[in-house]
């Protein structure tokens, strides 16, 4: 399998190979802002499925752990451009009173994306030899295929043609998603016209620039989309979607096939825990959506750290006085996995789709696209000191790691309920004028 093709790989080496595809992620969600600006959000999108294709034949076909950090690094720039733009691009497309709904579907599509590969992987852990770990990375060119096929038949932001002067065009794009083809539809006309109104605005005595994001009223949007991004990292999901099989095995659950199993239950749990935010974040609003999660996230946490203290002190027959639930060994073990699932959970229906949607819906137009390239290359930059780290971190600090997250998740809930307005059922521009005038 993997471990026997590459040498097997240690902490470290793990953590290089894992963190190799959120550097590329980083770069290309830089990259991504001019991209989108000069050539709309769709031409962005249809280059991140294009390179998404060549990173994952070049995984496809490594034959040594160089090539395959290359191959990770080439898929990480078009995650890069994906996750930033995509977002963007189904804020700018959406009605009001569904924009959350949008971009909380994009993060359930991601979900079931995870949990289709958890199963994928389940299914190959039955193989042997090299198969096993090849036909999991090949099998990432069929989705990224659909896409550049797909993508092109989706239509060109409106609020993009609008900042390009191609106002009929726009006109268009409007009938088709608000009025089923009506382009004189008088909410199209509405829309058109606030939309036109704000971006001439803004081109007539606003720059479009980096460091426009520094400066008032920008800078406070910038350090809340900065900092949602960054507080969503961590979280520690991706601890615990990435390094579960490690803490699954830490607690005596050794085949490889048991640990695939728990792997794929901890996907479909994610698939499910998203649905919540699908049918109900436009009701519940963003803050409460985040405190509900952020509070359930910290006790999940607190409760995880000392069920794997109890296990340690359990399995060292010199420290049973420090065991705090007497459950034994096996029962310790799947009320840990149980816990890991409830964080999952809790982080599916909450920070999963609003740490996307905020920075995405929080920007003005002329901004949206390099703005959207900072506070996602801050996710990849935090995701990529958090996947490099866990492995080794896990190994010297076990159970504590988990602790800290709650603390630090403390902290995150109070940092939201002081600084994060609520934008539920707000155009575009309505967000752009609270954010100016606060």
């Amino acid at each position: 399998g993997f471990n026997k093709y590459f040498d097997s790989p240690d902490a470290l080496a793990t953590g290089v190979i894992v963190s190799s595809l959120t550097i590329g992620c980083f770069l290309g969600s830089l990259l991504s802002g001019p991209l989108a600006d000069r050539f709309s959000r769709k031409i962005t999108i249809m280059l991140g499925a294009l390179v998404c294709t060549l990173g994952s034949a070049i995984q496809f076909a490594s034959i040594s752990r160089a090539m395959l950090i290359a191959g990770r690094f080439v898929n990480g720039l078009a995650i890069g451009f994906l996750s930033s733009v995509v977002p963007m691009y189904q804020s700018e497309t959406a009605p009001p009173g569904s924009r959350g709904r949008m971009v909380s579907l994009q993060q359930w599509a991601i979900t079931w994306g995870i949990f289709l590969a958890f199963g994928i992987d389940y299914g190959c852990s039955y193989i042997e030899g090299a198969r096993q770990f090849r036909l999991p990375l090949g099998i990432q060119i069929v989705p990224s295929s659909i896409l550049l096929f797909t993508m092109a038949f989706m239509p060109f932001s409106p609020r993009w043609l609008v900042a390009h002067d191609h106002i009929g065009d726009a006109r268009q794009v409007l009938g088709r998603l608000r009025a089923y083809g009506h382009t004189s539809a008088p909410e199209v006309t509405e829309e058109l016209r606030l939309i036109h109104r704000t971006i001439a605005f803004e081109h007539a005595t606003k720059a479009s620039s980096y460091w426009e994001l520094l400066k008032r009223p920008n800078r406070r949007r910038t350090l809340l989309g900065c900092g949602i991004q960054f507080m969503q990292q961590f979280t520690g999901i991706n601890t615990l979607m990435l390094y579960s099989p490690t803490i699954f095995r830490s607690i005596g659950m050794g085949s490889v096939q048991s640990i695939a199993m728990f792997q794929a239950i901890n996907g479909l749990v994610n698939v499910t825990s998203t649905v919540p935010a699908i049918l109900w974040i436009d009701r519940w609003g963003r803050r409460a959506t985040l405190l509900l999660g952020t509070l359930l996230i910290i006790v999940f946490y607190l409760v995880l750290s000392l069920l794997l203290r109890s296990y340690d002190a359990l399995t060292d027959l010199t420290s049973h006085d420090s065991v705090i639930f007497n459950l034994g060994p096996h029962g310790l073990g799947i009320a840990s996995i149980c816990m890991v699932y409830l964080v999952v959970a809790s982080f599916a229906f909450s920070w999963g789709p609003c740490g996307w949607l905020i920075p995405s819906e929080i920007f003005p137009t002329h901004l949206r696209a390099r703005a959207n390239s900072v506070t996602t290359g801050t996710n990849w930059i935090s995701n990529f000191v958090v996947t490099l780290t866990s492995p080794v971190l896990l190994q010297i600090a076990g159970w504590r790691l988990f602790l800290a997250f709650s603390i630090i998740m403390a902290v995150n809930m109070a940092l939201i309920y002081l600084f994060l307005p609520e934008t539920k059922n707000m155009t575009l521009e309505e967000v752009d004028t609270l954010f100016a005038g606060s």
